[in-house]
């Protein structure tokens, strides 16, 4: 039941503030995401004011600054204010991941997840995800879970992908959300709790993840309406206990 309805987002690149490029790999019978539109070309202001910013935070990258390393890489990867260059944007993120920058050490993770300028290394994935993710970088935490729960790059451990689930599902991540109820629909590293996990469920739907099939296709079928009615209550406490669940705005 996992392969249907576990969300695997494992690739949205970061840096100067914002998100650049964003894939998700869902499992089989799950569609990928739409690519993003082509974006309108750019006038010459743009480009102007563009290729200034360029300039002023790779001084600040050259002379030592993990913030700026870390977006000078985003610029590169994205063309702005230079030509695109995947293979600079990497190396500005390893100066700036080794200083300990979470959004470096997050998108190093998703270029050897992806085997993008590097040979593909989940091994190595792990590591610069584990190291924004103790940092209480979301996105970080999110996909060591799945790391853990695929056994990709480490030994798999439900309980450690629950651990991870539940940090990034706390801070209202939707996709750790959805991936901590199917855990507890199946009862992997935790004990199985249908009420629990339509609870889950239903935090994840506030944030904007679809889970009408894991609820009717799957809880719903198991569960008595009474179960149900104590899961609304549940998920009425948990957001009450922490409305952080229900913060949209993640990494």
């Amino acid at each position: 039941m996992k392969h249907l309805f576990l969300v695997m987002i494992v690739g949205v690149l970061v840096g100067c503030g914002e998100k650049l490029t964003e894939e998700t790999v869902f499992d089989q019978k799950r569609p990928d995401v739409t690519k993003p539109s082509k974006p309108p070309a750019k006038t010459e202001a743009q480009i102007e004011i563009e290729s200034k910013a360029f300039d002023e935070i790779k001084a600040k990258a050259e002379a030592g600054d993990a913030e700026s390393q870390s977006n000078l890489g985003a610029m590169y990867l994205q063309g702005t204010g230079v030509e695109k260059n995947h293979k600079e944007a990497v190396k500005w993120w390893l100066k700036a991941a080794e200083q300990g920058n979470a959004q470096a050490q997050y998108n190093l993770g998703f270029t050897y997840y992806k085997g993008t300028e590097v040979q593909q290394d989940y091994e190595e994935a792990v590591k610069w995800w584990r190291k924004a993710a103790e940092q209480g970088f979301v996105s970080a935490q999110h996909n060591l879970g799945v790391m853990y729960e695929k056994g990709q790059g480490v030994l798999g451990d439900y309980r450690e992908a629950v651990k991870w689930y539940r940090k990034a599902a706390e801070q209202g991540d939707a996709s750790a959300q959805n991936n901590l109820g199917v855990m507890y629909a199946d009862g992997a590293g935790v004990l199985q709790d249908y009420v629990t996990a339509y609870a889950w469920a239903n935090v994840a739907e506030a944030n904007g993840n679809d889970v009408k099939k894991f609820k009717s296709e799957f809880l719903e079928m198991k569960m008595t309406p009474d179960q149900i009615a104590k899961a609304e209550e549940l998920f009425i406490e948990m957001v009450k206990k922490n409305p952080k669940l229900l913060n949209k705005k993640q990494n």
